[in-house]
């Protein structure tokens, strides 16, 4: 004999206990992106020995440490509807004009100041070209990296500027055993968050996010925010620089820095979950997605994989987690 399920007083079935169970799995934010970081972490604590030491592990945030600082600039310009895909450029000549004036023996204030200086410039003026000609952030920010490309290798002159030991503390020393540049990292996200949550410029950038017309009837100054978020993405591509140039000890000609560092720092935004067309981003999906590539990066070096794989796996997964994310704006919006 079928046993049926009974109302309520209300009558309203109950529902399946395992239904309810799969809709709480899908409410828990990034649920998708922890589940895959968890089985790429435990397969390769199974298949290497040296991956789960504490050694290693400060290892791998260290090295994604540049890329958060990028990556919490990104995420609040694109979140606001924007785009920069030429950070990883601007890090590239901040870089190399910082090691220049350090390797001229000018002082290491006198630098840090001028490579914030330069590269908030070169974001204010990306900022201005995309809010003052209406032409695309991604075509503007794409032409500027190239440009910033041919500069980079113009103050090379060909020749890797070594900085000796200037720096040195930043890139390579620890406090309780933890590298000045992942506190670094860490504050820089920290603040991102807070203000994104609690802040009237964090709202703001939602509302130019999700519909800029709109905010800009509600009173949003839109124009001097946009500015402020180029502005703000150059800074950070800047401090980036001086991170990047303090844990290399030099500056060299078609380096770390550069479209590469660029697509990288956009995959772990978008892997978090920031959307592309605007008005929804978080940190912790950024923060979720740097991780998961510095964990995909150090697998294949331990498991003795080609250093060509990476590239490979970066844009397997960003592919993947676009695909993933458009899917899931689809179903949010049938069921509202």
């Amino acid at each position: 004999m079928s046993v049926k399920t009974l109302p309520d007083a209300s009558g309203v079935s109950d529902p399946p206990k395992s239904r309810i169970s799969m809709g709480k799995l899908r409410d828990v934010p990034h649920a998708g992106l922890i589940a895959v970081l968890a089985l790429v972490v435990v397969f390769t604590a199974v298949q290497s020995d040296t991956f789960a030491t504490d050694r290693n592990i400060i290892n791998v945030l260290g090295q994604i440490s540049v890329n958060a600082v990028l990556a919490a600039g990104l995420t609040l310009l694109m979140t606001a509807g924007g785009m920069d895909f030429s950070m990883g450029s601007n890090v590239a000549v901040t870089a190399a004009v910082a090691a220049k004036l350090l390797a001229d023996g000018h002082g290491t204030a006198l630098t840090v100041v001028v490579a914030l200086l330069l590269g908030t410039g070169i974001g204010l003026v990306n900022g201005l070209v995309v809010t003052f000609t209406n032409v695309a952030p991604f075509v503007v920010t794409l032409a500027s990296a190239t440009l910033l490309d041919g500069v980079a290798l113009l103050v090379h002159n060909g020749n890797t500027i070594s900085i000796g030991t200037r720096m040195f503390a930043l890139g390579n020393d620890k406090v309780l055993g933890v590298p000045y540049l992942l506190v670094v990292a860490v504050l820089v996200l920290a603040a991102t968050a807070l203000v994104m949550r609690f802040t009237v410029f964090g709202r703001d950038a939602f509302a130019i996010g999700g519909n800029e017309h709109v905010a800009r009837l509600s009173g949003i100054n839109v124009t001097g925010r946009k500015l402020t978020l180029y502005g703000l993405t150059g800074t950070l591509s800047g401090l980036a620089g001086l991170m990047l140039l303090s844990r290399l000890g030099s500056s060299s000609p078609g380096g770390t820095a550069g479209l590469s560092l660029q697509l990288a720092v956009v995959a772990a935004v978008v892997i978090g979950g920031t959307s592309l067309a605007g008005g929804y981003g978080t940190v912790l999906g950024t923060a979720l997605g740097l991780v998961l590539l510095g964990v995909v990066a150090n697998a294949l070096n331990l498991l003795d994989f080609s250093s060509n794989y990476q590239p490979v796996s970066v844009g397997a997964v960003l592919l993947v987690a676009a695909v993933a994310n458009e899917m899931h704006k689809s179903r949010s919006a049938s069921r509202h």
